[in-house]
């Protein structure tokens, strides 16, 4: 059974996903339940993997406020906890506008996978990096695009007009409907468990990660999408060449091609 640190955790609904694929999962503080993620020290060498998702309001395409800083600050304790813990693998998860991770020693993989490519409901599209010490990568394995009937995100709660109560908001993300998260209020419910990684999605990525290859034995779509090429492919879609197409007319935008290359540095 593979030991793995849960950073970040809120609901924790990534780490529940990875439970259920057979994972056993430690969980670090959170802010959600009092704790700080800049007092913890993982001991090295204990985990073959580190996942989570950071803070990501400042790198959200629907913030309405300059970027506070806060997210930069928390990416960087991500980066120190992983090199602290020292795992074979990382996976860290946010919105596609976060910045490359760089963690010296580990090749990293970008990708972004919605939850309606996994059989879920919902349009939200969440990037993922994986880094690995063991120069593999990971294919994350789509279900095929399904009819979507829920909001881009869930993370802030109900929209007005919304009349989704609890129950179906956690059914939304692959909880049972009866979940609960005593002691919290029940906006601050609506956002823990909103803000997680849908559990079929998490799933998925577990399966991924337990299965994933050597570098050397696939190539990898330029566009950063996650998704293997076949034969003399250089992009897996046609989303894939509109995607290249925009970031040849804006250079700045994030989320650019990424390869899987040694020391986290992107190409």
């Amino acid at each position: 059974m593979s030991l793995i640190l849960s950073v970040f955790p809120g609901a924790d609904l990534l780490g529940r996903g990875f439970e259920q694929e057979g994972f056993c999962v430690v969980r670090g503080p959170d802010t959600v339940w009092g704790g700080d993620i800049r007092t913890f020290h993982p001991p090295a060498g204990f985990f073959e993997g580190v996942i989570g998702g950071p803070p990501c309001q400042d790198f959200s395409a629907m913030r309405r406020a300059p970027p506070t800083g806060y997210g930069q600050m928390m990416l960087a304790e991500w980066v120190r906890v992983v090199l602290a813990a020292y795992p074979v693998w990382f996976l860290m998860e946010n919105v596609p506008g976060v910045p490359d991770v760089a963690v010296p020693g580990y090749d990293v993989q970008r990708f972004n996978l919605s939850a309606a490519e996994c059989g879920g409901r919902q349009r939200r599209n969440r990037c993922f990096q994986f880094g690995s010490r063991d120069a593999t990568c990971v294919l994350p394995a789509r279900q095929g695009t399904v009819s979507v009937t829920s909001p881009a995100c869930l993370a802030s709660g109900p929209s007005r007009g919304d009349k989704r109560g609890f129950p179906d908001w956690c059914e939304d993300q692959g909880l049972p409907r009866d979940f609960d998260l005593p002691g919290l209020s029940l906006g601050a419910k609506y956002r823990a468990v909103g803000n997680g990684v849908p559990i079929y999605m998490a799933r998925i990525l577990a399966r991924a990660v337990r299965n994933r290859m050597p570098v050397g034995q696939v190539r990898l779509c330029l566009c950063g999408c996650g998704r293997a090429l076949l034969g003399r492919q250089v992009m897996a879609g046609p989303g894939c060449r509109k995607r290249m197409e925009r970031r040849r007319r804006d250079p700045a935008i994030v989320g650019r091609p990424r390869r899987v290359t040694a020391g986290g540095a992107g190409g």
